[in-house]
């Protein structure tokens, strides 16, 4: 009976070892950890009902897989969401599929532009991760230098910009972009004129 207990406890200290080993070296599995913790309403941005405002960036320049380069300033009277993310990213990888999910609702919307930054700035793996998981948010790559108040080298890093320009949101971290606040903050944005 001793014995049994005995292999009984190394088996269950193997199973803990083995799943620990998953979550601290896999980043996938570390992902899918931090999905769980965003369903349950961890993690999610916090959303001040007044909006941050700052001066507008109009020279950020952003650069599709066909090398079209777009400004910040092209986009004026539209609401810009912009993720700066990566393939090996556990936080940027648990995230997506709430920006997807967001990305759905609203891409029939001319308002509203997404766009999600490659830090690897490679085309080739950000599009197969994508293509993999169904997901047709569009990938760009940095074609400017980028202010600190933008984005100082954390990922996942989100902003929002609002119709003029101006940095109106900004959360470091993985979150959960899909909850009713962050969407309502979107549409509040989308429809104001100021």
């Amino acid at each position: 009976m001793e014995k049994k207990k005995s292999i009984n406890k190394y088996i269950s200290n193997g199973i803990f070892i083995v799943v620990l080993a998953l979550f601290i070296f896999v980043p996938s599995a570390k992902a899918l950890l931090l999905q769980g913790l965003m369903q349950i309403g961890l993690f999610n941005p916090d959303v001040k009902t007044e909006k941050i405002v700052s001066d507008a960036y109009p020279d950020l320049k952003f650069k599709d897989q066909s090398g079209k380069i777009i400004t910040l300033n092209e986009l004026k009277g539209k609401v810009v969401f912009l993720n700066f993310w990566a393939t090996w990213c556990p936080p940027c990888l648990a995230e997506m599929p709430s920006i997807n999910k967001l990305y759905k609702q609203n891409r029939n919307n001319e308002d509203i532009v997404f766009i999600l930054l490659d830090a690897d700035s490679n085309f080739e793996k950000a599009n197969g991760y994508m293509k993999a998981r169904k997901y047709t948010m569009p990938v760009y790559q940095m074609a400017s230098s980028v202010p600190d108040e933008i984005f100082a080298g954390s990922l996942p890093t989100t902003v929002v910009f609002d119709k003029k320009g101006r940095l109106s949101f900004k959360h470091e971290g993985a979150a959960n972009y899909n909850s009713k606040k962050f969407v309502e903050f979107i549409e509040k944005l989308r429809v104001s004129t100021q």
